[in-house]
């Protein structure tokens, strides 16, 4: 019988902090920056990566500015070059690109971005469906080019969430269930078998990552 091909170790990275995270819907808006704090914890998450034992062969970063400047430290403590992926960037929220959050709340289509966002498009946007499709994808890519290897990917908590939510085939109704902090990791296996959630929300020791 031929050999199972090994499993590949995703490492999903939510970016760091921003000066104004939690207080505006940023989407793809160019020009936000990581905040000291975030350079910080950018900095933190790479040691931890580096310190888990296992060696890297790729970090991935989505196209915005915060996620690469998350993603530099964490290539430079791997010795490896950032490279961008598309399929990485936060969800397309068109009209509501870089409103404040305290405004949105207030709107009645704020109760299906959270009750239903399987059903929710974002004005002039993306579906929450169509960014879970394009994550997942971009996952099973990654995985395939890199068989059996470790790979880091920078990305956005939505994104990420949603991708929790179809590796461990939840519904994306409950996604917004799953907490995805700055500058945590979320550790996917993915093999022939499927995909295995190893870790979610992490900001300690990953060297102990292995399926049960």
């Amino acid at each position: 019988m031929p050999a199972r091909p090994r499993p590949t170790l995703l490492l999903f990275v939510r970016h760091g902090l921003t000066p104004t995270t939690g207080v505006e819907l940023y989407g793809r808006r160019p020009g936000v920056h990581l905040s000291d704090a975030g350079t910080q914890q950018a900095q933190r998450a790479a040691e931890r990566i580096a310190a888990g034992g296992r060696r890297v062969a790729a970090v991935y970063a989505s196209p915005l500015e915060r996620a690469q400047e998350t993603a530099a430290p964490i290539g430079a403590a791997l010795g490896r070059s950032v490279r961008i992926h598309d399929g990485l960037n936060e969800a397309d929220m068109g009209r509501w690109t870089g409103r404040k959050l305290s405004q949105l709340r207030k709107l009645a289509a704020w109760s299906q971005v959270q009750r239903y966002p399987s059903g929710f498009r974002f004005p002039d946007g993306e579906t929450f469906r169509q960014m879970q499709a394009r994550i997942a994808a971009t996952a099973g890519e990654l995985a395939a080019r890199h068989r059996g290897a470790t790979v880091v990917a920078v990305s956005h908590a939505d994104p990420i969430r949603a991708l929790v939510a179809d590796a461990m085939g939840t519904h994306l109704d409950l996604f917004q269930r799953i907490v995805v902090s700055p500058c945590s990791v979320t550790a996917i296996l993915y093999s022939n078998d499927g995909p295995v959630v190893l870790a979610t929300n992490s900001t300690s020791d990953l060297a102990a990552l292995s399926p049960a």
